[in-house]
């Protein structure tokens, strides 16, 4: 099984020992959960420190990139690097939600309430089987992110030169449906990777991989959030 999420595209790590014990699901389970927490009491902290926002986003991206990239290629670092990355992505993630607020009040809350409801939503729609997860609907998903992140990629790249993608940012209907296609595809990644982590607890990965797949679920928790917060302020602007 593939998926779009880097953290779940190496196989090879999936292989337990006798020595590491294997992972479980109830395990996996228990470390994104643990892995949210982290998150969210770090950005409590930096939403309630307004005055070190640039600092804290600063640090956080930097900061939770390094953890991530540093679980990706060495996995059995992952049972501190996926804390790590929680602690710094949530000291982002906090001063990037109070900017949100103070311009849009009440959207965190919102955003908040809708990426868990998402989440709850898919978790259904996977366990129920209501939604098989094909290699079709894999190979468009995978393609729908890269065309994502390379349409971002080039935004970004352009916005040094002054030029925008249009619609890409604007609160128009253009705008607004283009993050609804976003938020969409952000969401059919959950299903991936609920698909990648069952598989692979059924062929018996080591005991790390629970902090791995845990952390693998909390990015796509983060850019689901992140899109859906972009999405309600594009509709709030209107």
């Amino acid at each position: 099984m593939e998926t779009s999420n880097p953290l779940l595209q190496r196989d090879i790590d999936f292989s337990a020992t006798e020595a590491t014990g294997a992972m479980t699901l109830n395990g996996t389970t228990n470390k994104a959960g643990i892995l949210l927490l982290l998150c969210i009491i770090s950005s409590f902290f930096s939403w309630t420190h307004p005055q070190w926002q640039m600092p804290l986003i600063v640090v956080g991206v930097l900061g939770g990139l390094v953890a991530c990239l540093a679980g990706t290629f060495a996995p059995k670092t992952s049972p501190i690097a996926a804390p790590a990355y929680a602690v710094l992505e949530g000291l982002a993630l906090g001063a990037l939600s109070s900017i949100f607020e103070l311009r849009f009040p009440g959207i965190v809350a919102n955003a908040m309430l809708l990426t868990f409801s998402v989440l709850g939503l898919m978790l259904f729609l996977y366990t129920t089987r209501i939604i098989r997860v094909t290699d079709r609907m894999v190979m468009g998903i995978v393609m729908a992110t890269g065309a994502i992140a390379l349409v971002y990629l080039l935004d970004m790249v352009l916005g040094f030169f002054g030029v925008h993608i249009p619609g890409l940012n604007s609160s128009g209907p253009l705008g607004i449906g283009i993050s609804l296609v976003i938020v969409g595809v952000a969401a059919f990644n959950l299903l991936l990777d609920f698909a990648v982590i069952e598989s692979n607890v059924q062929q018996g990965a080591p005991k790390y991989m629970e902090w791995y797949c845990g952390m693998a679920l909390l990015v796509t928790l983060v850019w689901l959030y992140l899109e859906i917060l972009r999405l309600l302020s594009k509709m709030q602007k209107r």
